[in-house]
Formats: C-alpha cells, sequence, structure tokens
C-alpha cells in the first residue's frame, strides 16, 4: 500500500495522564492515528506502529528518563523520530536530545502550532526513512537473484574495467562476460552504469582488487 494513504500514527509516552489525553485528542481531531502510554516499557511491548509515525516523549519520566529511552532506542536500532518534550528543559537537555537525534525540542507548555510543525516533520522524515528501507530490500532481493558469475561480473563492472579486460580476469570470453553483464543490467534493472554503480555502493559490492577506472 501507497505509504502515503496510510494514516500516521502518533505516539506519546508521558506520565501524566491530562497531558497525555490532551496531545492525543489534539492530534485525533485532525484525522492521525494516536496510540498513548505512560511508560517506556508499555511502549516497547506496543511496538513501532507498521506505518509512518513518531514519538513525542517527555524528558521526565518514572523511572527511566526519555533522555536515556531515547539513546537506548538509538542503540537498540528502533527507529521512530523523537520529538521531546518536557517542562523543566535546559541547554545540556536539549543538546543531548539534538545529538541523539531528536527532530524537536519543545519546552512545556507549547502551541499547537508548534508541535503539529514538529510532527509533520517527523512525519516526513519517517516516510523517508521506510521508503529508503524499502528501496534497499528491493536491491538486495536483486542482488540475490543473481548467479555467482554475474555477481562476480558486476564487481568488476562497476569498477570500470571493459568487457575484453574483465574476460581476462574471469576467464571467459568476451561473448560470455557480455551476456552475463546483459544479465546484471535486466536484473539489477539498472538504467545505466552509473545507475549500476550507485547499486554497487548501497550494497558494498565492487572488486576491491581492482583500482576503479584504473583502465
Amino acid at each position: 500500500m501507497n505509504e502515503r494513504r496510510q494514516t500516521p500514527c502518533v505516539c506519546v509516552i508521558d506520565d501524566d495522564a491530562e497531558i497525555r489525553g490532551s496531545i492525543g485528542s489534539l492530534f485525533r481531531s485532525r484525522g492521525f492515528d494516536v496510540a498513548l502510554y505512560d511508560t517506556t516499557a508499555s511502549f516497547l511491548a506496543a511496538g513501532v506502529p507498521p506505518v509512518a509515525s513518531c514519538l513525542i516523549l517527555d524528558i521526565r519520566l518514572h523511572g527511566e528518563s526519555g533522555l536515556d529511552f531515547q539513546e537506548r532506542m538509538a542503540g537498540d536500532g528502533i527507529g521512530i523520530p523523537v520529538i521531546l518534550i518536557t517542562g523543566h528543559g535546559d541547554i545540556p537537555m536539549t543538546v543531548r536530545g539534538m545529538r541523539a537525534g531528536a527532530i524537536d525540542f519543545l519546552p512545556k507548555p507549547f502551541t499547537d502550532d508548534q508541535i503539529f510543525a514538529a510532527v509533520a516533520t517527523a512525519i516526513e522524515t519517517d516516510r523517508t526513512r521506510r521508503s529508503d528501507m524499502a528501496n534497499e530490500a528491493a536491491l538486495r532481493g536483486s542482488f540475490a537473484s543473481l548467479t555467482p558469475r554475474e555477481r562476480e561480473t558486476m564487481a568488476l563492472v562497476v569498477t570500470g574495467l571493459m568487457n575484453k579486460q574483465i574476460a581476462a580476469r574471469m576467464a571467459l570470453s568476451e561473448i560470455t562476460v557480455k551476456i552475463h553483464r546483459g544479465n546484471v543490467m535486466r536484473k539489477m534493472a539498472a538504467q545505466s552504469l552509473p545507475d549500476l554503480v550507485r547499486m554497487a555502493e548501497l550494497l558494498d559490492v565492487r572488486d576491491a582488487s581492482v583500482h576503479r577506472y584504473n583502465i
């Protein structure tokens, strides 16, 4: 399904029920799905939504602080954009949160416009992240469909070697190399050599024994 056609979800972790409920009502009124949590543990138990989403995270929580949780998520590879909120912020907290990748840091009380702007940025960031992940997965699937000889050919093609040079390295005929090369371009859906080079860089596929474009 098209990511943009799915309703984005705003997650909120705040141990203040009144604030949590207020933020939830605000975003429901604007057509967002909302998931409310009073602890970081309950959020982790539910898991990150399978749609574009973000997390509004209060810094001061009972038990684990929001900043500690943000850093723990980053370390565990939990990829959801975070907006930090607090009624007791200071510069060191702001710096720590932003260094850990927070989209924004909003002191309470914040305006509707401020939180909407932060969430809009966070949702777009997550859409991009999810799209990039899907594209990379598709690319790896295409690469997995190559035969061993085709993978070897691709690793040499992206160094800039000509078919004749690749044939010599692989102990194949030049015609066979051309066939492998054509199969690689077709299976990888590469429109050009630069396109294939870009794919190889993303996959970290290149014959390291050949200096690039050392023809």
